[in-house]
This record gives C-alpha cells, structure tokens and sequence, in this order.
C-alpha cells in the first residue's frame, strides 16, 4: 500500500553541517577547554591579527602565501571555518601563480569573511 503523501505532516529537515555563524562556537570553547576568559583572549587576539594579516595582504608581498597560510591556521583553530577557507583559497591561488584577478576575487573574499567574524567576534566580546 503507498501512503498518501498529501497528508503526511512534513517537517523540514536540520542542516547536514550547523551553521554556528562566522565563529564556530563548538570549536572554539573545544580549544579553550570552555574557559570564558581564555576564549574572550583568544578572540581579541585573533581579531587583531586578522586585521594585521589582511593589511600586509593587500600589498601582495613576497611571504603573501605564508601569511595567509598563518590566517588559516589562526582561523581554524578558533572555529572561523569562513575565514580559514577564503585563506586556503587564497594561499592557493598565489602558490598556482593565479592571474591578478584571481587574486583580486581571492583577497577580496577573505576580507569579506574577516569582516564578518570580527562582527560577531565584537558581539561576542561585547556579551562577556
């Protein structure tokens, strides 16, 4: 017998991933061993670096792919998975010596992705 699929109650399904946002939550409090106050230290200090990063970025100097591979690492470790992709991305389009606007797209996207986790990394630190 087929049931009758107009009168089954669907419910929508939860994303395959959670979406946290621009800041995982889970892998953050996961590498600060839920200690409050490390994760606020944690944020501020990579909020400030992302910012450094991205400026020495937008030169495009010669250690360009080591910095964005740092951010990546930087970004992981905290849960900013946004940020660490759009690094990754650009870490790989300098090391494939990618045209220039291919580069343009790839900065552009990581600073896209850094403003967004320095927003909620403010609100974050504003709740503390």
């Amino acid at each position: 017998m087929t049931p009758d699929l107009h009168r089954i109650e669907w419910m929508p399904s939860p994303p395959l991933v959670p979406d946290d946002g621009p800041i995982s939550l889970d892998q953050l409090r996961r590498m600060t061993l839920g200690d409050r106050d490390l994760e606020r230290e944690v944020l501020d200090m990579f909020a400030t670096q992302a910012d450094r990063i991205l400026t020495q970025l937008m030169a495009m100097p010669d250690d360009a792919s080591a910095l964005a591979h740092t951010l990546k690492g930087s970004a992981r470790a905290i849960g900013a998975l946004a940020v660490a992709d759009a690094a990754e991305a650009l870490e790989t389009a300098i090391r494939g010596s990618e045209p220039s606007h291919a580069l343009a797209f790839a900065l552009a996207e990581l600073d896209a992705a850094v403003g967004e986790a320095r927003m909620a990394i403010a609100e974050m630190l504003a709740a503390f």
